[in-house]
């Protein structure tokens, strides 16, 4: 695949403050990237930076083979941008902005404003200076979906949306994707990237601290156990024998255990141990991705 998005030691100081650190990331067309991490990590940085709104200290970037500096008008019809803080006034209505933000990106199938809206629940002929911060947004979602660019920036676009519009959104990113429109999102809601996203990058202090699919971020996730097995000797020395096993607790009555465990490593060797004894009754849960990027956090700070 062709890259959608390049940058190369992109760098981005604000006198002694850093706030993007030396990053270096491909995100191919058509790919769903999510870029997530707490605030200040610098996920908005970098799309500025990639949009040009902002200069780089240092570094450089590429998008649909175009410096940004360079790319002009030309390039910005190519985006559809969504910015993190969307700020709509005036006395036009909501369905009168959108079709001038269609004349200005170069115009836009007909019906499809309307479309688009109808998914998100939005009411075009409400006023935008009226509308509550949710609506507002689905405006910003629209404008940003309706022209159908070859890449879409998208900075926290669920943002003060109810949980049913949020997955109209992911039904919108799956329908771009679909057409190999390339996809470039933040988010706080991790489930959001985790249902939506190919790959994911996290950014800690504006630095890249990890990058992969979903599962490979994964990849050293904890599993928790609950589990109640028949009284047999040996049981605590088998399970702490297979090494990675936290919080074990073993509570014993009428010949019975009941066990909990956290445990990171082999799931085959997790189940082979308990082979080994009368199991009564299960439970697997495994970590989500925002448990897992919370301990990567909490392993950069220490």
């Amino acid at each position: 695949m062709d890259t959608a998005v390049q940058a190369l030691g992109l760098t981005k100081r604000y006198g002694a403050t850093t706030a993007l650190a030396g990053l270096d990331l491909e995100v191919q067309r058509g790919e769903v990237f999510g870029l997530i991490g707490p605030n200040g990590a610098g996920k908005t940085t970098v799309m500025r930076l990639l949009l040009d709104i902002i200069r780089p200290t240092a570094g450089s970037a590429t998008v649909l083979g175009h410096d940004p500096r360079e790319g002009g008008s030309a390039l910005r019809r190519r985006i559809g941008y969504l910015p993190g803080e969307l700020r709509l006034e005036g006395r036009t209505t909501a369905g009168e902005l959108l079709r001038h933000f269609g004349r200005l990106s170069g115009g836009v199938a007909k019906g499809t404003i309307e479309g688009i809206a109808e998914r998100l629940g939005l009411d075009l002929a409400r006023h935008v200076g009226k509308l509550s911060k949710g609506n507002k947004q689905k405006v910003g979602l629209v404008q940003a979906f309706m022209h159908e660019p070859e890449l879409l920036i998208l900075d926290e676009p669920t943002s003060g949306l109810d949980p049913l519009v949020q997955q109209e959104f992911l039904s919108l990113v799956r329908d771009a994707k679909a057409r190999g429109q390339t996809v470039f999102l933040s988010s706080h809601v991790l489930s959001e990237i985790e249902q939506a996203a190919d790959r994911v990058g996290v950014l800690h202090r504006g630095e890249l601290i990890r990058l992969g699919g979903v599962e490979e971020l994964r990849a050293g996730r904890q599993r928790r156990l609950r589990a109640t097995v028949r009284s047999q000797p040996g049981l605590r020395a088998a399970l702490e024998s297979m090494g990675r096993v936290r919080g074990l607790s073993l509570v014993e009555r009428d010949g019975e255990v009941a066990l909990t465990l956290s445990f990171e490593g082999d799931l085959d060797m997790l189940v082979k141990t308990l082979a080994r004894f009368e199991v009564l009754d299960l439970l697997l849960e495994e970590q989500v991705l925002e448990d897992a990027v919370i301990d990567m956090y909490r392993n950069e700070a220490s």
